[in-house]
C-alpha cells in the first residue's frame, strides 16, 4: 500500500489533530488505497505572534508550509504535502454615521471596527499551493482592543479574558468566544479540508480551468 506523509508546520495538538481529522474526510478521494500519515515539525511563520489581517495570516500560512518544502528538499524528507497553519484576526470597518463612534474613539471616522478571528490553510505538493479559510467569529472590542493597541499576543490576552490557563492548546479563542460550539481544532480543520480541494477533487478544478481557457480564445 502506498504511503502518504502529510508535514504539517506544528507540533500543537489541534493543528495536528485538525489535519487527521479533516484526512478522515478527503483522504479517499485524495488517493485510493493509501496510508497516510501526519508528522508535525515546528518552523517560522516569519509574521507577528498575531497576525491582524488576512493578508498577515494568509502569508504567515504559506511560509510555514514553504519553510517545510525547503526543509525536505535539504533532507531528503519524503513528504507528499505540506501543511501551513496560521490563526489570527481580520480587521474590518463598517460604514458608520460619525455620530455613533465615541469622539475620543482611536476607530477611523468613516467607520466602525469589527475584528474577526480567522483560521486559514496554505497546502503545497511542493509545486502548487492553495489556501482554505475557517469561518470567523467576531471579538468583543475589549478583547480586541488588548491585542490591537496594547500588543498581548492573543494566546495570552484569551487566557485572561476567560480566567483560565493553556486555552490555545485546549479550546483556543474559538472554544471561548463560542461558548465552546466551535473549537480551534474544528475551525483549523475546516480550513484544511477547504485548501486541500484542488487535490482531492483535481478533475473539477481542472474542467473549470479549461472552461476558462476555452472561453477566454
Amino acid at each position: 500500500m502506498k504511503k502518504i506523509i502529510i508535514a504539517v508546520g506544528s507540533k500543537r495538538g489541534p493543528k495536528l489533530n485538525a489535519v487527521t481529522e479533516a484526512l478522515e474526510s478527503f483522504a479517499a478521494a485524495l488517493a485510493h488505497d493509501a496510508e497516510f500519515e501526519v508528522v508535525g515539525m515546528e518552523v517560522e511563520s516569519g509574521v507577528s505572534h498575531t497576525p491582524a489581517s488576512r493578508g498577515e495570516l494568509m502569508r504567515g500560512a504559506r511560509q510555514r508550509a514553504e519553510a517545510l518544502v525547503e526543509i525536505a528538499r535539504v533532507s531528503g524528507a519524503a513528504w507528499q504535502y505540506f501543511v501551513g497553519l496560521e490563526g489570527g484576526l481580520d480587521v474590518m470597518y463598517e460604514s458608520a454615521a460619525a455620530d455613533e463612534i465615541p469622539s475620543d474613539s482611536l476607530l477611523p471616522r468613516n467607520g466602525h471596527r469589527r475584528v474577526f478571528l480567522e483560521s486559514w490553510a496554505y497546502v503545497s505538493d511542493g509545486a502548487r499551493g492553495h489556501y482554505g479559510r475557517s469561518g470567523s467569529i467576531e471579538l468583543p472590542e475589549a478583547l480586541a482592543h488588548e491585542v490591537l493597541e496594547n500588543g498581548v499576543e492573543l494566546a495570552v490576552a484569551i487566557d485572561s479574558f476567560a480566567g483560565a490557563v493553556g486555552i490555545r492548546d485546549a479550546q483556543g479563542a474559538w472554544g471561548v468566544l463560542s461558548n465552546n460550539f466551535i473549537s480551534r481544532q474544528e475551525a483549523f480543520r475546516v480550513a484544511v479540508i477547504a485548501a486541500f480541494a484542488p487535490f482531492y477533487n483535481a478533475r473539477m478544478y481542472r474542467t473549470a480551468a479549461a472552461s476558462a481557457s476555452n472561453g477566454l480564445g
